[in-house]
């Protein structure tokens, strides 16, 4: 790096430049948008079949991958441009502020980044010192300073110190300037797609080593943003996203995807751009490091009279087998969410919105049929034990099904339908399921995506809302209800084994919109089950010695006692209130439409 390209550098160039870039990424978008929304939403909707047609959605959906691919490798071209240009305009000051002081000092810059200094005395001296010109020397340290100030006291020519102390300015400016340049050239250049029309799990696997790239480069130009909020809170996150440039958005969503998807508070549409491109370098990395592993061995070697363990397959399954478990799981429950993306348009199936993804603990995925920003009517479906990342397609059919009964009920409204798999539940019946720890744990999540999801909706009366808890869910609202100011209008509890709380009435909504279904003890066990493990209440202080409670003391929704309405159902087991045109579906569609006078009691 020179003075003359130094001087001559434009910042304003490269950031229009990153400008283009981050229109091309947004016209990408919408491209893809286009594709997945409208057009082969259009086509699923007119139910168009056959072989011709099933190719042709098969090329739209490899395009919309195509134009994904290009937005999220634009947003990150755009994004190293403007720290590329933050990095060199910050060298650009300090050359520019260098000259302008040697100019102001009496001192001339040469091309070469010397200064030339003019004749002068020292007090007391007779006759001054001859001009000259002294080169500069970048980031000398503190004994070289040493030196310098030492030679400055004994040359006889009162310019010579400070006329030094411009070169080594101007020597730092263009060493800062030349570093700069190094590091950020092989980030732009790595930002090069294969020259094919398909985007491979290889190409997403080096759009995240891009990105993690472009952010060790760009540390400087990040740490000039605004960061997130700590807390948390959904309004402090929304004021946040809502205060920042087109440019600082862009920067947060190519760099920090799972920050952003993770935000409540922030427009659905934003959260769901987030979290596809999470999802998407997630389902690449994930696949690649399946296909890595060798194949299984025989697990028995069969002898003439005996099968004995084969020993290759003990050592294959301790090197591979908990990772290829974990692999599977994952990317069962990412191909799930896909599904339910490629499903938009059949049998009227809005767009669907990503609002969270991580594969944290058992997984987590919060998917919404609709966007919940101009919902008049949300539900919110918390599954309870045995919810991991693989039960995503079941959890998203259930409220996929919610949508459809819904909005049957309330033509011309909006309506969104979420399933929250936001927490760890348990894993097990006996001990896991008895325990309140995983309630209490999930609570605070819930608490806070349920007051993002208002806020984003614009206030407690924009959309009417209810909770759907099945199972421990239910438990996990309960906590939620005790834990904070749970956002919602009705809790439906569907299957409880209790929700801490001994009366309807204590739960943080109006008497009266408390819900309950549950079958018998020959189709659902839980609700007694739940007794025996104490997870309802009671009010008798002796029973509370007792191991576990006292199943006669223990109230939970689905008892009479308990004050919640009790809906009339067709289940035949504890997993079956969400069969396709059930009346238990039915009747949960009904509160969720606000028609309580729909809804046929027990």
């Amino acid at each position: 790096m020179d003075l003359a390209t130094l001087k001559a550098f434009k910042p304003a160039e490269y950031e229009q430049a990153a400008d283009g870039y981050r229109a091309a990424g947004d016209m990408a978008s919408a491209a893809k948008d286009a594709l997945d929304n409208r057009i082969s939403a259009g086509m699923r909707k007119d139910r168009l079949e056959g072989e011709a047609a099933n190719a042709a959605l098969a090329e739209l959906k490899e395009l919309s991958k195509n134009f994904h691919y290009a937005q999220t490798e634009c947003g990150l071209a755009s994004t190293a441009l403007n720290g590329f240009a933050f990095d060199m305009a910050a060298a650009k000051r300090r050359l520019d502020t260098a000259l302008e002081d040697a100019a102001a000092g009496g001192c001339t810059v040469n091309p070469d980044g010397s200064v030339s200094y003019p004749a002068g005395r020292k007090p007391g001296e007779e006759k001054d010192a001859p001009a000259g010109t002294v080169g500069g020397s970048a980031g000398g340290g503190a004994t070289s300073d040493a030196i310098e100030r030492q030679a400055a006291n004994v040359h006889p020519n009162p310019h010579y110190g400070k006329a030094m102390g411009y070169a080594n300015r101007i020597a730092d400016a263009l060493k800062e300037a030349a570093d700069a340049d190094a590091k950020w050239a092989p980030r732009l250049r790595s930002l090069k797609a294969d020259d094919d029309l398909k985007v491979s799990d290889r190409d997403w696997t080096d759009a995240h080593a891009d990105t993690g790239g472009v952010r060790e480069a760009g540390k400087g130009y990040l740490d000039s943003l605004p960061d997130a909020p700590k807390s948390g809170d959904p309004k402090e996150n929304a004021a946040w996203w809502k205060g920042l440039t087109p440019e600082e958005q862009a920067a947060h969503m190519s760099l920090n995807a799972a920050q952003v998807g993770a935000l409540d508070g922030l427009p659905s549409a934003t959260r769901d751009e987030a979290n596809r491109i999470v999802l998407a370098e997630k389902r690449a990395e994930l696949q690649l490091r399946l296909d890595a592993i060798p194949p299984e061995p025989k697990k028995l070697i069969i002898g003439p009279r005996a099968a004995v363990r084969n020993p290759e397959w003990t050592a294959w399954n301790e090197k591979y087998g908990k990772d290829l478990t974990f692999l599977k799981d994952n990317l069962k429950g990412i191909d799930a969410i896909q599904a339910r993306f490629d499903a938009t348009g059949k049998d009227g199936l809005p767009e669907a919105y990503l609002l969270g993804y991580d594969t944290k603990g058992g997984g987590r995925a919060v998917v919404a049929n609709g966007n919940p920003d101009v919902a008049d009517h949300t539900a919110v479906f918390v599954p309870g034990t045995y919810t991991n990342i693989t039960e995503t397609e079941k959890y998203i059919h259930h409220m996929s099904e919610m949508w459809k009964e819904t909005s049957a009920k309330v033509p011309g409204q909006n309506v969104s339908t979420i399933t929250w798999i936001g927490y760890d539940a348990p894993q097990s019946i006996v001990p896991e399921a008895m325990k309140e720890h995983y309630a209490h744990t999930a609570a605070p999540d819930l608490n806070r995506f349920m007051s993002g999801l208002e806020h984003v909706q614009g206030g407690d009366d924009k959309s009417h809302t209810t909770l759907i808890g099945h199972s421990y869910g239910s438990t996990v609202l309960g906590a939620a209800s005790n834990g904070g100011d749970l956002r919602t209008d009705d809790i439906i509890a569907v299957g409880s084994p209790g929700m801490l709380v001994e009366y309807a009435k204590e739960l943080d909504v109006e008497e009266g919109h408390v819900w309950s279904q549950a079958g018998g003890f020959t189709d659902d066990q839980v609700p007694l089950g739940g007794k025996f493990a104490g997870l309802g209440r009671n009010s008798d202080w002796w029973q509370d010695l007792l191991p576990f409670g006292s199943i006669w003391g223990q109230n939970v929704p689905s008892d009479e006692s308990f004050g919640a309405h009790r809906m009339a159902h067709d289940s035949g087991s504890h997993t079956d209130y969400w069969r396709d045109g059930s009346l238990s579906i039915q009747n949960q569609a009904s509160v969720v439409a606000g028609q309580y006078d729909k809804v046929q009691r027990d």
